[in-house]
């Protein structure tokens, strides 16, 4: 492959990114299994995994809006580089002695803090070194390493859980944090600054990218309906591992979620290669309404081999779905406000999470409590439930004529007043 080619430097980036996930995944795992070992409560597990995935949600516009006033890869360095303060906080507290859950609370906000700057920076980036034709190859790709903290980040720190404590787990992910700086250093070296002037107030950019996606509203729409749809998978991914561990150990849970995860490794690979170029709203309808139902499969028993089947055909249908989200929203935003409005389509399509991460573990305990069956079979009743919610809001793209008319990118044109702002602001 031509080493000058958009494609080429995607790939080097992505593998960055890559690397960042499976680090990231060790982690997670790692500190899932040490807090539900330590409580038994799914609900604190929850609460890790809200702490650290809300300070990134809250701070996802503001940063798409640095996203396009400052040099995208700048940011992406600054955020992958100093979210290893966290970790390395946590790794420090655990030497010193018995580490408290607030303590590791703490730690997860300060990674996540950071890590806001890198979505949209990243999103916006692939936008700037690809054309139009590779945009769904390299949303499963980026699907791909999306997976890699399921798919191989679980089977790696189950195995090393069974012979070291969390701390080797720490170590590993703050090491990952030097590789996927080099590769977002290569990628600024061999483009352009995509940086816009500051002469505009952060503000008034703000302002500029809620229009951006307001004015849109078969974009609107469709990232409105993706909260909903978020809010079902968050349950799942919160409850799978009690449901796992309240019947066996972190080792089998490790290798569970490996297996779930080759659904999204399948799919992920089959997308990335061949794309997809046509009905893309009938296959995100297809794809969420299946993965609804295998939801409500995956819950139906303690036998880990059909866990691992209905798992893996769950993870199969997000790259697909992901992909046609991705495209139905990326061809009908203008390149110039890709980096604030990404910043806004991350925020609301992924509000879901907060009272999946909120509320699934509270209800989980709460459910198995008063039916006497468990955390870990009331997890499971949390999941059914959330799975018939899902293909039942997900029918509603099957006759939704907005959501269609995306496919066409009816939504691209740029107003009169955005053509202005950006002649005004943008640095050639």
């Amino acid at each position: 492959m031509n080493k000058e080619s958009g494609y080429f430097k995607f790939l080097i980036l992505w593998s960055g990114d890559l690397i960042s996930q499976i680090g990231g995944g060790l982690t997670s795992f790692g500190l899932g299994v040490y807090i539900f070992n330590r409580t038994g409560s799914a609900a604190q597990m929850a609460l890790v995994t809200l702490l650290g995935f809300l300070p990134t949600l809250i701070l996802s516009v503001p940063a798409g809006v640095l996203a396009d006033m400052y040099d995208r890869r700048v940011l992406m360095m600054i955020g992958d580089g100093c979210s290893a303060l966290g970790i390395l906080y946590i790794l420090f507290m655990m030497f010193v002695g018995d580490i408290s859950l607030m303590q590791i609370c703490t730690g997860v906000l300060i990674s996540s803090v950071f890590s806001s700057l890198l979505e949209p920076a990243y999103r916006a980036t692939v936008t700037d070194i690809l054309s139009e034709e590779e945009f769904t190859k390299a949303s499963g790709m980026i699907s791909l390493s999306g997976s890699a903290r399921y798919l191989l980040s679980p089977i790696i720190a189950g195995l090393l859980l069974g012979k070291y404590d969390i701390k080797l787990l720490l170590v590993i992910d703050i090491c990952t944090f030097f590789l996927t700086l080099t590769a977002a250093a290569f990628v600024k070296k061999n483009i352009a600054s995509s940086a816009t002037s500051n002469r505009e107030s952060f503000f008034t950019v703000l302002a500029d990218g809620w229009k951006g996606v307001y004015s849109r509203k078969g974009v609107l729409l469709l990232i409105i309906i993706s909260s909903l749809i978020s809010m079902f998978i968050g349950v799942i991914q919160i409850l799978s591992e009690p449901l796992i561990l309240s019947f066996t150990d972190a080792g089998t849970l490790g290798i569970a979620e490996t297996v779930c995860a080759l659904g999204m490794l399948v799919t992920a690979l089959l997308t990335g290669i061949a794309g997809i170029r046509k009905n893309q709203s009938r296959i995100l309808a297809a794809s969420l309404i299946l993965a609804g139902l295998f939801m409500v499969l995956f819950s139906l028993t303690e036998n880990i081999v059909t866990i691992c089947v209905f798992g893996f055909l769950f993870f199969a249908m997000l790259p697909p779905a992901n992909s046609c989200l991705d495209y139905l929203a990326r061809t009908n935003i203008p390149n110039e406000m890709q980096g604030r409005v990404w910043g806004f389509i991350g925020l609301i399509s992924q509000l879901g999470y907060i009272p999946a991460y909120a509320l699934s573990g509270v209800l989980a305990d709460k459910v198995g409590s008063a039916l006497g069956i468990g955390v870990g079979r009331g997890s499971a009743k949390v999941i059914a439930a959330s799975g018939i919610l899902l293909m039942a809001v997900s029918l509603g793209f099957l006759f939704s004529d907005r959501i269609k008319k995306l496919e066409s990118g009816s939504e691209f044109s740029v107003s009169e007043e955005e053509k202005v702002f950006f002649a005004e602001n943008t640095v050639h």
